[in-house]
């Protein structure tokens, strides 16, 4: 009972850690922002410069909380679990050839007298050693034949002070509208058939999924341009943010493109609620759109 009860004490403490680490470059920023009230500017900086320090230190605790998530992911605890059943395994053989080993000279003599005595206690450790590589085999086994479940939880953010944030957030919120309208769409209605043949539904997932990649490729691009202009000379910042204001309006230009499938997507959601024949042809172009801005992001990157 009190195992049951530490093992949830546990969980309960990993999941206020896992939210403390997540929430960790959004600490940063309002302790920067409470800083900025009473620190006075740098010397010859001008006077909205930001406190160099809380600064610089934004990108390393956004590093710290996707390596945490990336390290406590499911894929990465199936990879551990994986890699701690082979090295048993290999211990637990590599034992038994060994135990095999001592009753056959055991049994022979070469080491002493011989017979069944002298071979006993390697055949007992033969026995012991085969049954935990068995065991080890299984469970290795189990562990490859795990299929692992489909995240429901949305990719995490850019940090509060990065200039992807916003389109990041507005792309995830599209992406969980054009989830629930491509469901409706391949349900069937109360006629029996589905509004919008299953391949072009298939069809709009699939680009959606394609662009929404490429674009969060992007928006990582642009924090990896951020964090260098942070460590670059005052002389040099100048040409890092118009790269990363170029980058910027890309990215921008790809959501709305995004949201522009959405919007058909509804049209076609509208349309066969109305009993529309025709509301196939709404995903048609949008679909088209987004697949051609999905090559050319993935062509950028």
């Amino acid at each position: 009972m009190s195992g049951t009860s530490g093992r949830r004490d546990f969980a309960q403490f990993q999941a206020k850690l896992e939210k403390h680490i997540e929430r960790l470059p959004d600490y940063a920023q309002r302790a920067q922002e409470k800083l900025q009230r009473y620190l006075p500017p740098e010397q010859g900086s001008g006077a909205g410069t930001r406190p160099r320090v809380v600064s610089q230190a934004l990108p390393v605790l956004a590093e710290a909380r996707s390596k945490w998530v990336a390290w406590n992911s499911p894929e990465a605890r199936l990879a551990r679990s994986k890699r701690r059943t082979t090295r048993a395994l290999t211990l637990w053989i590599m034992g038994a050839v060994l135990c095999v080993l001592w009753v056959v000279i055991g049994f022979l003599g070469l080491a002493g007298d011989g017979g069944v005595v002298d071979a006993l206690p390697g055949l007992f450790g033969t026995v012991v050693f085969t049954t935990l590589s068995v065991r080890s085999g299984l469970r290795l086994r189990q562990l490859n034949r795990t299929v692992l479940p489909v995240s429901a939880a949305p990719p995490s953010l850019p940090p509060a002070r990065s200039v992807a944030r916003a389109p990041m957030r507005k792309l995830a919120e599209c992406e969980a509208t054009l989830a629930d309208l491509l469901r409706q769409l391949s349900e069937p209605s109360a006629l029996g058939a589905a509004p919008v043949p299953e391949y072009s539904v298939a069809d709009a997932r699939s680009t959606a999924a394609e662009a929404a990649t490429a674009l969060r490729a992007l928006a990582l691009r642009i924090q990896t341009i951020e964090r260098a202009r942070d460590a670059a000379p005052a002389g040099e910042r100048a040409a890092l943010d118009s790269a990363i204001g170029t980058l910027r309006a890309q990215l921008d230009d790809g959501v709305e493109n995004f949201a522009a499938l959405v919007a058909a997507a509804g049209r076609a959601v509208a349309a066969s609620s109305h009993g529309l024949a025709d509301s196939r042809l709404f995903l048609t172009d949008a679909t088209d759109r987004l697949a051609g801005l999905a090559l050319a992001l993935r062509e950028l990157a």
